[in-house]
């Protein structure tokens, strides 16, 4: 192996006692590909298994936790007990191949799809329109407040869904405080005007942390991982800036959580507000928290040169691969042979098959142009 991919392959042993035999993780991406019933799906359980072999940790795609939170066509959910089955083959799948299986938590919130959840009425921590379209969906609604018992029965849901989690055997949770979804709503100077107790922009992470760590006291009977994603800034004024990440931050280190993932598309990309420095996000948020938690590194990672550079560089303690673990779902193993000038670095439209991509997933991947890299 190259000396510079040494570094991917070390083990390691996380705070609450969960062992990854390496610092490479699949990344949470969104499959669209769960059943009529929003239960994980054969083409899903295919898809997860074959990338098993060569990442320590697999953070699956979100799952609901709430039906007024479902952001996506074809998300799973994991708001009621119907759903342990399927999820329990998914982490079956997962742990088949050497890797751990840790489930990301989400709540939609104001970006919830009007037309996927309950009177198509969507909420949030206060009644204030998206201003810009994210990600699939153009949603532009204004949401309506939660009252402070429906943050609390929110709250409550997120445990439930962790009870969920163990009962189906994966090894942790991860909070998607991320991508402008509900728990990042709360965060956000932008979409939090309450004035309630949650006007406090850290509280409904630190209660919903709280509440996790309560479930896993109580149901698990193994070591279980609690993670938490966040997104650095917000395109938004008022809005998230490094100097409110740089606090919440602090906070959730306080919670004694396991690790945090940074959410962004590259990993080198300079800060935009909140602080003046030369460096990357990645290298200003490391260098912060200064080993006090492990980081996972994520964005625009193709090559193991890639990743081995958010390692170092990137002074980070792991590493999230994205969209070249789907279009080669061997990356890891290659790279570990240190065969990596045979990994894929691109689709063709016959790949479906050979890559093992879930069919509507693939469908986005050749309609959506300049998502994928796609020979055409």
């Amino acid at each position: 192996m190259k000396t510079n991919y040494q570094k991917l392959f070390q083990d390691y042993t996380f705070k609450s006692g969960v062992y990854v035999k390496n610092r490479l993780m699949m990344a949470p991406m969104t499959t669209f590909s769960a059943d009529e019933n929003d239960y994980v799906s054969q083409e899903e359980l295919d898809y997860y298994k074959e990338r098993a072999n060569g990442v320590g940790t697999i953070i699956t795609a979100c799952a609901y936790v709430s039906k007024s939170g479902k952001g996506f066509d074809g998300q799973m959910g994991i708001d009621h007990d119907g759903t342990i089955k399927g999820l329990a083959q998914l982490v079956e799948g997962i742990h088949s191949g050497g890797a751990k299986g840790v489930v990301q938590l989400y709540h939609g919130g104001r970006l919830a799809v009007p037309r996927l959840i309950p009177n198509e009425e969507t909420v949030s921590a206060s009644s204030i329109a998206p201003l810009e379209d994210r990600g699939f969906y153009s949603i532009t609604q204004a949401p309506r407040a939660l009252t402070t018992e429906e943050v609390y029965g929110i709250i409550t849901d997120f445990g439930e869904a962790t009870r969920r989690a163990i009962e189906a055997g994966f090894d942790g949770v991860e909070l998607h405080g991320a991508s402008g979804y509900l728990i990042q709503q709360f965060v956000s100077p932008h979409s939090n005007h309450r004035t309630d107790e949650f006007q406090n922009p850290s509280l409904f992470s630190l209660k919903l942390i709280n509440e996790v760590k309560k479930v896993i006291e109580e149901y698990a009977t193994k070591p279980f991982l609690i993670g938490y994603r966040f997104s650095p800034e917000e395109p938004e004024t008022p809005g998230i800036t490094m100097k409110e990440t740089f606090s919440l931050i602090d906070e959730l280190i306080q919670a004694d959580i396991d690790y945090l993932h940074i959410a962004t598309t590259d990993a080198w990309a300079k800060p935009r507000r909140g602080i003046v420095s030369d460096k990357s996000r990645t290298e200003c948020i490391a260098e912060y928290i200064n080993k006090r938690i492990p980081l996972i590194g994520v964005g625009s990672v193709h090559t193991p040169g890639d990743a081995a550079l958010i390692l170092e560089k990137g002074a980070t303690d792991f590493v999230a691969i994205g969209r070249a673990l789907i279009v080669d779902p061997h990356w890891v193993e290659k790279a570990e042979k240190n065969e990596a000038d045979t990994i894929s670095l691109q689709l063709t439209k016959n790949d479906q098959r050979q890559a093992v991509i879930p069919t509507p997933l693939w469908k986005l991947i050749l309609e959506i142009e300049g998502w994928f890299p796609v020979e055409r």
